[in-house]
């Protein structure tokens, strides 16, 4: 592999944030020379950054970028604090109260680390050239983040998300799918926000419940009716929503690490 090619990782440890009460740790990944270049960079925000290297980060952006499946892009991967806590749907947690600092998480995307990250390096100020996506829970707050930043992001990816999200026990009798299922109500309740784009990755094996015994495993099920919420506003499958179904996909790393080519060649294509 030639040196053009390679990625450099800076990592930003002990960077307090006010709003998450915490240090924040980064690991940023930067093509080649990236201070030398004459154009800005898009943009791939990364919740659960911490699982970098089991997924291959580095070396699959290296691969994509050698045979020009991609543009060179800056990566920037948020290792996670409390997910329980800090991952979900901003406006509401679930019935277990998880998600209760949710949208402390997205503020501090939002008007901490963006900010910081166009300070210090040179990207892109084209919507459609900036990206965040996410693991399972990850994934969840991946979705959330963009649909209310449409005007910052233009693509949100979600592996195996954790659309369940619900504000009321499954098992509960006053259970409806269409009532308590958090994200399906925020996209349902919200406004079709132009030029956003959606790539959902789920697998077969990512799980064995079945709620409603329709023979299809849950996560499925809430991932495609995620998908015909959007549809019904206005986004077009194939076009705006690009839906990425794995056979042998499980709820787990080495599955994300071989749908992330597959989400960064649909992200960022060359």
């Amino acid at each position: 592999m030639t040196a053009k090619h390679h990625y450099h990782l800076e990592r930003l440890t002990d960077v307090h944030s006010k709003l998450l009460d915490r240090d924040t740790v980064v690991d940023i990944f930067l093509p080649y020379q990236f201070e030398k270049a004459e154009k800005p960079f898009p943009l791939l925000i990364l919740n659960d950054g911490q699982d970098g290297d089991a997924i291959a980060l580095k070396e699959t952006l290296e691969e994509l970028t050698l045979n020009k499946f991609i543009k060179d892009i800056v990566v920037v991967a948020v290792h996670a604090g409390d997910r329980m806590q800090e991952y979900g749907v901003a406006s509401h947690p679930d019935f277990k109260k998880r998600g209760k600092k949710a949208k402390d998480y997205s503020r501090f995307v939002m008007t901490e680390l963006i900010p910081y990250i166009h300070y210090r390096y040179s990207i892109s100020d084209a919507v459609a050239d900036r990206a965040i996506a996410g693991f399972s829970m990850g994934g969840l707050s991946a979705v959330d983040i963009a649909w209310h930043h449409a005007d910052y992001f233009g693509k949100a990816g979600a592996f195996s998300g954790s659309f369940w999200w619900r504000r009321r026990d499954s098992k509960s009798r006053l259970y409806s799918d269409t009532r308590d299922r958090i994200i399906h109500s925020v996209i349902r309740k919200g406004r079709y926000k132009p030029g956003l784009k959606f790539w959902f990755q789920a697998g077969l094996l990512d799980e064995t419940a079945d709620r409603n015994k329709n023979g299809v495993i849950d996560s499925i099920d809430d991932t495609l009716d995620l998908i015909v919420e959007l549809t019904k506003k206005g986004y077009r499958p194939f076009h705006d929503i690009q839906y990425y179904e794995m056979t042998d996909g499980e709820h787990n790393l080495p599955t994300w690490k071989r749908a992330m080519p597959e989400f960064l060649k649909w992200a960022f294509k060359s």
